[in-house]
């Protein structure tokens, strides 16, 4: 089906310090990309650039979305094009249950279908509690998922999905990623598509991602398989990443 998102010669700063350098980057239709590097590289930022958070400014450079330029897009307008994101540190939101804020960005599920899905997730409890207050490592985790099935955008962007998360959780988000994403099914769906953020690289074992990238001192290093890539960081770190710079 053709590119869904462009990134061309993408510079950001964050509170006047750049943290993005001359990004080029693109995604297909169907494809996941999974995004490693180390703390301070910038990860975040370029998905929270993607969303168009204003914190995140576009100094240079130009991101299209499905042939539209959404470069100066705000939030909203990029949402109901069709992106989404699970954060690494959500906000607790008092004043609004959880269940409330499913209901408004359901994108027109039924009721049952919600209650399935917490159902899915063991969030059945949590739906009458305001948002992430007083939830655990991994139900915010969930609940962050539970968001995104609802939410069903067809760019996702999943910053590090195990981050705080015990083992038995990183079952259960592992096997819903896959879910959202369209690959649990003998065919992927073409057209979602996903930029991953992970550290630990446990993501990997449930969805089957197409490519991987290393962001390193603000610049793509390189590109290649993620499960290459991945055994190469764990044998010899960043340490290639800064001899290539």
């Amino acid at each position: 089906m053709g590119e869904m998102l462009r990134v061309e010669n993408l510079h950001v700063s964050v509170e006047g310090r750049k943290v993005l350098e001359d990004i080029n980057f693109s995604i297909d239709y169907g494809e996941i990309a999974v995004l490693f590097g180390p703390n301070g590289a910038g990860k975040t930022t370029f998905i929270m650039t993607l969303m168009g958070f204003p914190k995140y400014k576009v100094e240079q450079g130009r991101i299209y979305f499905k042939g539209i330029d959404i470069t100066h897009m705000d939030v909203s307008e990029r949402s109901k094009l069709g992106m989404g994101i699970s954060f690494q540190r959500p906000p607790v939101v008092r004043g609004v249950t959880l269940k409330k804020l499913l209901t408004i960005i359901s994108n027109g599920k039924s009721d049952s279908q919600l209650m399935e899905l917490a159902g899915k997730l063991n969030l059945l409890g949590h739906l009458n509690r305001d948002v992430n207050d007083g939830f655990s490592g991994g139900e915010v985790k969930r609940a962050e998922l539970l968001q995104l099935l609802m939410q069903n955008p067809d760019l996702v962007f999943i910053d590090e999905p195990e981050s705080g998360v015990d083992l038995e959780n990183i079952v259960l988000i592992g096997e819903m990623t896959n879910h959202l994403l369209g690959r649990g099914q003998r065919i992927k769906d073409p057209k979602k598509s996903a930029i991953v953020i992970t550290h630990t690289g446990y993501i990997l074992e449930y969805i089957n991602a197409d490519r991987g990238y290393i962001l390193f001192n603000g610049k793509l290093m390189c590109k290649g398989n993620p499960r290459d890539i991945l055994a190469e960081i764990k044998k010899n770190g960043y340490r290639r990443c800064a001899t290539c710079q």
